[in-house]
């Protein structure tokens, strides 16, 4: 369908001054020549910003961070304790824990954003699993996840699948079709798009475009933040027709493994619900071989013959279900 866009001025200042630095999965550098708008690469004329200072909160939360305590990769703000069991110190971050405390990335309440993955509610067998892919570089990502499982203890690791696994996943991100989404740009600090300063559209052409409802409270990493993505106008119908039956044979019905609902089957994972960006780039990223493994081999033969255009319908269609 159309969209409309209006660009209060006070959204638009927020997104130039509150960039926050955050770690994220998606490379600095677009891999073996990939499409640059699933990668997240920041755009090289960046707008002025500057971070978030002094005391932080967020609507509904009784909590208060120093924006300087939480900008880093150690000392995730949890916002909301009470939706989560209690967190380990290798999610939480504590002083003499590591210094990439999983709840930076991937938030306190596992759900992350458009650079890294959305975890929560996954088997933790499939969590602990994928970690121990990282650490043979059976799955590449030397950037970050790499050296992280690495340096990071089998307890750990299980403790994190665990913590991740228990929580129930909400809806995070609402799916747009639109031939003209808003004008963004890949913002440095913050590794993902944003709405860009002097407002308008542009032509949506072969991506999608995925950019945080409100940029403050997404650079504070609120869990109840969430996310639109804009998508090519007929992609949501297109990618269910090739998720539910194959296509003609273009690939097969994703249910086999996930479950009908796409919520997960046993030790397999969701994929409803999860960011279209991610869901394209892991697509891709099975496709081009940076990734492997058992399950990943059989991924790869299922995914071998999408077009570019399959696999973006693909992850509209999986970004607009419903989570649970």
């Amino acid at each position: 369908m159309r969209h409309h866009h209006a660009y209060p001025a006070a959204a638009l200042l927020l997104i130039s001054l509150f960039a926050m630095p955050s770690a994220a999965q998606a490379p600095q550098a677009i891999p073996n020549g990939l499409p640059s708008w699933a990668y997240n690469i920041p755009d090289a004329v960046q707008p002025p910003s500057e971070a978030p200072t002094g005391r932080i909160h967020v609507p509904g939360s009784s909590r208060e961070y120093d924006a300087a305590m939480v900008a880093g990769n150690a000392n995730p703000p949890d916002w909301f304790p009470d939706e989560h069991g209690p967190a380990p110190r290798i999610v939480k971050g504590e002083a003499g824990g590591a210094p990439n405390a999983c709840g930076s990335c991937h938030l306190m309440s596992g759900q992350g954003h458009p650079e890294s993955a959305d975890i929560a509610g996954l088997p933790a067998e499939y969590i602990a699993r994928q970690m121990k892919y990282f650490k043979s570089a059976a799955r590449k990502d030397e950037a970050r996840m790499g050296p992280i499982a690495r340096a990071t203890s089998e307890d750990d690791v299980q403790q994190a699948a665990e913590y991740f696994a228990a929580i129930k996943p909400i809806p995070w991100v609402k799916v747009i079709e639109t031939a003209t989404p808003p004008k963004t740009y890949v913002s440095a600090a913050a590794r993902h798009r944003v709405l860009a300063p002097g407002g308008g559209t542009e032509p949506i052409g072969h991506r999608i475009i995925e950019i945080p409802d409100d940029p403050l409270r997404t650079a504070i990493r609120d869990p109840h933040s969430p996310f639109t993505a804009y998508v090519p106008p007929g992609s949501i119908a297109r990618g269910a027709a090739l998720v539910k039956t194959g296509g003609s044979g273009k690939t097969i019905s994703c249910a086999i493994c996930h479950g009908d609902a796409l919520t997960g089957l046993g030790e397999v994972p969701r994929i409803a619900g999860l960011q279209p960006v991610y869901i394209a780039r892991q697509l891709i990223t099975i496709q081009n071989g940076s990734s492997a493994g058992t399950a990943v081999a059989l991924m790869k033969k299922a995914v071998a013959n999408l077009s570019e255009d399959d696999i973006i319908s693909i992850s509209a269609y999986l970004g607009s279900l419903p989570p649970r």
